[in-house]
This record gives structure tokens, sequence and C-alpha cells, in this order.
């Protein structure tokens, strides 16, 4: 009797200090997120009351001549081409860097507003807990997804094309990262009251639907296997849809291909990105980039396989990519290159990488470096290149 009362005695207090270490630890990581909350709740609160008065807009809105696709088909161009001086009725030529302004770009302004409203009623739902936002998400949802009147097809066949060369590339596959935080907005959304379970199937089978086409089609197959940020766009949205639809097969492979391709193949030892760096915008391009690999590492890690503590075999990992490139977002003069040829003034902004890396690494400057910088920038070009603008529903 005695001897069980003292396993008894010892299994209380394990299972009571187990709690106390998981509660402290739950304390320790949410320090950031209530910080980082507080600094956004106003921000976040305007943007909700924006979105509540918003009616879906969806791309059967708007038609492009040009596309080859019908109306309920995603149609962009591609943004570095040009009409030709010496052929200005012939194909576009390429200017890399330099985007064109009268390019059609309809649908994708479309996405991302879908994007912030989704972004803004999922983040005042979660710190509020006011199901008012959940049902005005649900009539956007619907309309994208499920009506079959103004719904997209869960395909980028026609994005970014170029005149009198391709109706639809590969490269086009980057315009749906704006569709990450409508998934992440969902997984937050999906245990309210007013989520009823017809959007949330009718949501989650057209995400299913897309991310096989990113996996199995010729230009998902195509952008996979791109040399620098196009693939880590690719395996970043096919972990966050695969999340939202819960398809751990895929979450696997995705943690597989950041540990063996995307890291070992486009970091170098000193935590820069080199195919980013020789680009005309090399800052911007690098800041893009290393948001995406930060997000990957969001999105995927687990208890027993946490991406942050990852580190390749010659050292290179996403701390050591933070490490690099903080220096010259908390001071962008240090910058060793050339300025971009375009958006040089509007970089940065508040990085996603600069808040999870915080959260992670327990790195309290790069917190206040994130603090510090623009959270609602307004220039289109930066929102492209920003997917990740309610980072609450991350963390």
């Amino acid at each position: 009797m005695r001897k069980l009362f003292s396993i008894i005695l010892i299994i209380v207090f394990w299972v009571s200090n187990s709690a106390f270490l998981s509660k402290q630890s739950d304390t320790v990581k949410s320090e950031i997120e209530k910080a980082a909350e507080k600094v956004l709740k106003k921000q976040i609160l305007a943007e909700a009351d924006w979105a509540m008065q918003q009616a879906p807009i969806t791309v059967t809105a708007s038609y492009c001549v040009r596309s080859a696709g019908g109306k309920h088909d995603f149609f962009s161009e591609a943004d570095y081409f040009w009409p030709d001086p010496k052929n200005p009725d012939g194909p576009y030529i390429d200017r890399d860097g330099m985007t064109n302004p009268d390019n059609f770009v309809a649908h994708r302004k479309a996405m991302i507003r879908f994007s912030k409203i989704i972004g803004a009623l999922a983040s005042a739902y979660k710190i509020t807990g006011d199901e008012k936002y959940v049902k005005q998400a649900v009539v956007h949802l619907k309309a994208w997804f499920i009506d079959t009147e103004t719904l997209m097809n869960p395909n980028l066949q026609y994005a970014q094309a170029v005149k009198g060369k391709f109706t639809g590339r590969n490269y086009g596959i980057i315009d749906s990262i704006h569709l990450m935080e409508v998934a992440q907005g969902v997984i937050v959304m999906e245990s309210s009251k007013t989520m009823d379970a017809e959007t949330t199937a009718g949501v989650k089978k057209w995400f299913a639907e897309y991310t096989d086409w990113l996996m199995t089609s010729k230009p998902g197959i195509q952008e996979k296997l791109t040399k620098n940020n196009h693939s880590t766009c690719w395996a970043m949205q096919v972990a966050s849809f695969a999340k939202l639809c819960n398809n751990q097969a895929v979450l696997d492979s995705m943690r597989m291909r950041y540990k063996t391709v995307l890291l070992p193949d486009q970091m170098a030892t000193d935590g820069s990105f080199p195919l980013e760096m020789s680009r005309t915008k090399p800052y911007g391009y690098s800041i893009f980039n290393l948001d995406a690999m930060t997000m990957l590492c969001q999105i995927l890690s687990t208890p027993q396989d946490n991406l942050w503590d990852f580190e390749t075999p010659d050292g290179k990992s996403i701390k050591k990519g933070i490490g690099y490139l903080y220096p010259f977002v908390a001071d962008k003069s240090k910058w060793t290159l050339k300025p971009d040829v375009m958006y040089w003034d509007n970089w940065p902004v508040a990085q996603p990488f600069l808040l999870f890396g915080a959260n992670s690494c327990n790195k309290n400057e790069w917190f206040l470096t994130w603090k510090k910088l623009d959270h609602d920038p307004q220039v289109e070009e930066v929102i492209r290149n920003l997917p990740i603008r309610h980072p609450l529903l991350w963390m």
C-alpha cells in the first residue's frame, strides 16, 4: 500500500511538473505574440471594420481579352515584359526588374484584396472572439470557392502570360501566395460557431484540388524545379494549403524539401542568397526569399522536427539567413550592393522574418526592429511581395 502511495505521489509530481514546465514554455513563447498583438490590435480592428463593409470581388468581375482562359480562370501578365520598340505590335520583350504598368493585374488585385479581407476578419476574430467577423468571411469564401457563378477555378494555368509568347507561365504561380492567409484564416475560424461545415468542406475541397494541380501539372512541376524564390514560394504555398487540408504526407515532403533542396541549394554558407543577390533588385528579392523560407519554418515545424533548429552539415540555417540580412534591414545604409532598380526606397517594411525569427530565436532586437517598421504598406509592389500581412494568424 505504501509503495502504491509513493508511486501515485511520483506520478502526481511528474504530471504537475510537466504541466508547469509546459505552462512556462507557453508563457515564454507567447510574450512576443502578446507584444505583437499590442502593436497590431488597433490596425487589425480598423481593417476588420473596413472588411465588414466590403462585398466580394472575384475573378469573374473582370476579364481581359488577351486571356486564353474563361471568366472563372485567374489571369495575369508578366510584370517585366514590355512592347518591343522595334516591333510594337509583336511579342513583348523582357526588362528584368522593370514593372510594366499597362499589364493586366485586375485578378491579382482582387486576390490581394480577398487576402486582406479574410486576414483582417480572421485576425479580429482571433483577438476578440466576435462571430460577426466569421459571418462576413463566409460570404467571401463562398464567392471565391463555392458559388458556381463567381468561383475561381483551382489552377493558375493562365497566370503571368506574355503577349505573343506564352498564354501562361509557371512563374505566375507566385501570384497565389496571397491565398495563404485565406487558408490560414480558415484554420483560425473553422472551429467557430458561425463557420458552417458545408463552407469549410467546400473551401478545403478547393484547396485540395489546387494543391494537387500545383504538385502534378506541368506549370506546377516547372515552378517546383526553379532555382530561386519561385521554388521557395511554391513550397510555401503547398505547405500552407496542405496544412489547411491536414495532408500530412505533403507536409512531410515539404519539410524534407526545405532541408534537402531549398536551404542547401539557395543559401550560401554566410547566410546570403546568391541567386537573389545577382538580380537587378537584390535587396528586395533577398528579403522576399528570406520571408518565404521563414514561413516554411513557421508552417512546417513540429516538436519532433523543428526547422528553426535545423542546420545543414555545412552550417546553413534559417537563423544564419536572418543573421546575415538583419543588419541591412536594421540599417539599409550598410547594404553593400547597388540599390535595387525599382522600389529601393520602399523596403524594408515590417518583414515576417523579423517577428517570427524573434519569437523562435528569442531575439528581442529583431522584434524591436519589426515593431518600428511600416505595418501597413501602401505601395502595390511591396504588398505583392508581402503575402504575410496578418502575422497573428500564424502564431
